[in-house]
């Protein structure tokens, strides 16, 4: 079907929904008032889109009259440039969503090779999520925080409330890489350590169907650094799923019933992104050329801290600010392979 005319329909279907919410008392209000909330973008889009090429078309009229032509030129040189502009946004807005992408997100850092300084660096850049949630009004929930003997982690895990959290941290997923000189270091001999990057859509009850008898829970003394135990009661929870074999481990809070209760949240987040990876194998293969997988055994970002610098290999963007993106400055990162992922999936769809 060509644009002009899946414009016309969604365009139909945007007022057929309103008549049908303004004069049937029966009607699904819910329901229907979610879908059209949905199409009032892309009829706006569509409305601006219009505008422009009526707009066009009588510049290009007027260009016959010596006394306009001048200005009748600029005008529709300007709006000749703007119509494909607009195609291309409705293109996107088009395109199929993803519909984890207005989803909260449960976040996970944990040190792989390089032994004390990948924990020091995976401390740093749980930091480094959390400014940036702080920058765009999220919530930002310590699930669990594993701390080493030197100030590293073991371990992390937050719950990242707000709109479209998902949307904008999902490109996040894969083996983050560090070189610099590290503070115990004597000889000045730059080190290279990566860190592993999880992050999940967060899953409600309904997405993911959990049958007790498919877990065993084991409760144990909680912890702390150094293995000094911060409390004397069974607080921490360990609960693995049999049939998958993950398990989720928490000992944050003193309370039996709440670290179960946050183990059992990110168990349902890690079930429902491998549903999601199961089923969805065609968009893994679409964003697998341009912005990776999101596999964890993937290297997809390097920090040089001698020379500044961060570089995301999926899709060559070397930024030499590594102090500002470390402050949590991921904006100019995200839109970057966000706007990637677009331009792969507008050249599937086209094709």
């Amino acid at each position: 079907m060509s644009l002009p005319a899946r414009l016309d329909r969604l365009l139909t279907r945007a007022e057929e929904l309103r008549h049908v919410l303004s004069t049937a008392p029966g009607a699904d209000i819910g329901a229907l008032s979610k879908e059209l909330s949905e199409l009032e973008p892309l009829v706006e889009k569509v409305s601006e889109l219009r505008a422009a090429e009526r707009a066009r078309d009588d510049a290009q009229a007027m260009m016959a009259d010596p006394e306009m032509k001048d200005l009748a030129e600029t005008e529709w040189l300007e709006q000749k440039e703007r119509v494909p502009a607009l195609e291309r946004e409705i293109r996107i807005l088009l395109l199929p969503r993803d519909v984890a992408d207005e989803r909260s997100a449960i976040l996970e850092v944990r040190p792989a090779a390089g032994g004390d300084e990948a924990g020091l660096f995976a401390a740093e850049l749980f930091r480094t999520y959390q400014r940036y949630a702080e920058s765009r009004g999220w919530r930002f929930e310590l699930l669990e925080y594993d701390e080493s003997d030197l100030g590293g982690i073991k371990g992390a895990t937050a719950e990242i409330n707000g709109r479209s959290v998902f949307a904008r941290l999902k490109y996040e997923s894969g083996v983050h890489r560090v070189q610099r000189v590290p503070a115990t270091e004597t000889q000045g001999r730059i080190h290279t350590s990566t860190v592993t990057v999880a992050v999940l859509p967060e899953a409600e009850e309904v997405d993911v169907q959990v049958n007790d008898a498919d877990l065993r829970i084991d409760t144990y003394r909680a912890s702390g650094a150094g293995g000094q135990h911060v409390n004397k009661t069974d607080s921490a929870v360990r609960i693995t799923h049999l049939p998958t074999g993950i398990v989720v481990a928490m000992q944050e809070e003193k309370s039996q019933h709440k670290n179960r209760a946050k183990a059992m949240k990110v168990l349902r987040a890690r079930l429902y992104e491998a549903q999601r990876s199961a089923k969805d194998s065609a968009r893994a293969a679409d964003r697998r050329s341009q912005v990776g997988t999101g596999d964890r055994s993937e290297r997809i970002r390097t920090y040089n801290f001698p020379q500044g610098r961060v570089t995301d290999h999926r899709i060559g963007l070397t930024l030499h600010k590594i102090d500002r993106v470390m402050l949590g400055e991921f904006d100019e990162i995200v839109d970057a392979l966000t706007a990637e992922d677009q331009a792969a999936r507008l050249a599937a769809d086209a094709a």
